[in-house]
C-alpha cells in the first residue's frame, strides 16, 4: 500500500486523468516525447561513463540493476531493457503502471513494473546501480526526505540522474504560460512554479544526502531545429544533474 505522507494525491489525480496519453507522440505528453531523445543521450552517456559499461556489447548494461522512479508509461525504462538492464520502474499511479505494463508485453521486454513509491522499495531493502529521477521531484511534498530516500536505495559507487525545472521568471514564461497556456503542450495547472527548484537548492539537497556532484547540463529547446539539445552552460529552464553515492 502507497504511503501517501509520501506523495502528493493531487499530483496523482493529474497523471491519473492522462495515463492513457502516455505512449501518443502527438497527446498530453508530446513535450516528453519531443524531450526522449535528448533525455536518453544524456543517461546512457553518463551510465557509460561511470558504470564501466562495454561499450562494444549488444547490451551494455546487461550487469546493472536500475530504477525508474516515477515511471509513467514506461519511456525510459523500455530503452534501458533493451540495453540488457534489469530494470525496475515503479510509479504511485496504477493507471500508470497498467498502461506501461501492456505496453512492454507488447514489445516483448521483461520489466519489474509496480505501483509503489521510493519509500516502499526502500522498506524491502532494495538497492540499485542506478537511479533515474526525471521530472519527479518538482511534484513531490517532501524534496528533501524523498532525495535521502534515493541517496539510501543506491548502492556505494552507483549514480543518479535527477532532472527537474529551474525556478525564475523565465521558468514560468515557459514551463508554464508557454507549454501549458500557448503551445498547450500540457494541460493547464500540470506543474506549479512554486514547487520548482534552482539548481543550487538542488544540489544543497544532494550534498546533504550523502550524494557528490558529478556532471549537470541543461536540456535547451531550440525553435529553429524544433528539438532539445543538451547545454553545458544553460540551466535557466530544464536541467538535468548526475550524481554518484560516496
Amino acid at each position: 500500500m502507497k504511503n501517501l505522507d509520501e506523495v502528493d494525491k493531487e499530483e496523482i489525480l493529474k497523471f491519473e486523468l492522462m495515463a492513457e496519453e502516455w505512449w501518443n507522440p502527438e497527446g498530453k505528453f508530446k513535450p516528453l516525447h519531443m524531450l526522449n531523445p535528448c533525455r536518453l543521450e544524456y543517461i546512457i552517456g553518463q551510465i557509460k561513463a561511470h558504470c564501466h559499461c562495454n561499450s562494444d556489447k549488444l547490451k551494455p548494461f546487461q550487469d546493472l540493476r536500475i530504477l525508474d522512479i516515477g515511471c509513467g508509461g514506461g519511456l525510459l525504462t523500455e530503452p534501458m531493457s533493451r540495453l540488457g538492464a534489469a530494470v525496475v520502474g515503479v510509479d504511485p499511479v496504477d493507471k500508470n503502471i497498467r498502461v506501461a505494463k501492456v505496453h512492454a508485453d507488447q514489445h516483448g521486454l521483461d520489466i519489474d513494473y509496480r505501483a509503489c513509491t521510493a519509500e516502499e522499495l526502500l522498506k524491502n531493502n532494495e538497492r540499485f546501480d542506478v537511479i533515474l529521477n526525471m521530472e519527479v521531484i518538482e511534484h513531490v511534498p517532501h524534496p528533501e526526505k524523498y532525495l535521502k530516500t534515493c541517496s539510501e536505495l543506491l548502492k556505494p559507487g552507483g549514480i543518479m540522474t535527477c532532472s527537474t525545472i529551474n525556478r525564475n521568471s523565465k521558468s514560468y514564461l515557459w514551463a508554464i504560460i508557454g507549454a501549458e497556456y500557448i503551445m498547450g503542450w500540457l494541460p493547464k495547472h500540470t506543474h506549479d512554479w512554486k514547487k520548482f527548484i534552482t539548481p543550487e537548492e538542488l544540489e544543497s539537497l544532494l550534498v546533504e544526502s550523502c550524494l557528490k556532484l558529478i556532471d549537470t547540463k541543461g536540456f535547451v529547446f531550440n525553435f529553429l531545429q524544433w528539438d532539445w539539445r543538451l547545454s553545458a552552460e544553460d540551466f535557466s529552464v530544464n536541467y538535468v544533474i548526475t550524481v554518484i553515492k560516496k
